[in-house]
């Protein structure tokens, strides 16, 4: 079973990458600025990537509508809900990717998640966990997944 969901998960993934390659070379792809595009690309590679690792996500891009921001990926991993923020790079920087998750955007992150958890249908909430993905897209390399599980909490201490 393990096999058959890894495979319709690489069809899936294999898929999305032929959509877009077709959308550009039609000229019908978006005229997103170069950061926006590789940004999405890493998102989506993401997606795929937790989807390996067995995580069932529900939500992209999710925004409450009345708090500024999004977030980017929430996901269960098991019991868990976690509220995942990707961070993509085309190059190894010396400051890492993860670094990009400062504590302005941790606490936009809190407040969204917050809203979303109200919204669910059930009485009480499911665990949270906060999570970043880093993602390296070198060019001529092999893309290079960094999952930072549980990299802040609800408070403002760093694993709290």
């Amino acid at each position: 079973m393990e096999s058959i969901r890894l495979v319709r998960v690489a069809w899936m993934e294999r898929a999305l990458h032929g959509l877009h390659w077709l959308s550009q070379k039609r000229g019908r792809a978006g005229s997103l600025p170069a950061h926006l595009t590789v940004g999405i690309e890493g998102e989506d590679a993401v997606l795929f990537y937790l989807q390996r690792k067995g995580y069932t996500v529900v939500a992209r891009r999710w925004s409450s509508g009345d708090v500024p921001g999004d977030v980017d990926l929430i996901a269960w991993d098991g019991p868990m809900l976690c509220f995942i923020e990707v961070k993509t790079r085309t190059a190894h920087d010396l400051t890492p990717a993860e670094v990009a998750v400062n504590e302005h955007k941790r606490h936009v992150l809190r407040r969204l998640a917050r809203r979303y958890i109200r919204q669910l249908p059930q009485a009480t909430a499911p665990p949270v966990r906060f999570d970043v993905v880093s993602v390296y897209q070198v060019p001529g390399m092999e893309r290079e997944f960094q999952h930072f599980e549980g990299s802040f909490g609800w408070g403002e201490g760093w694993r709290d």
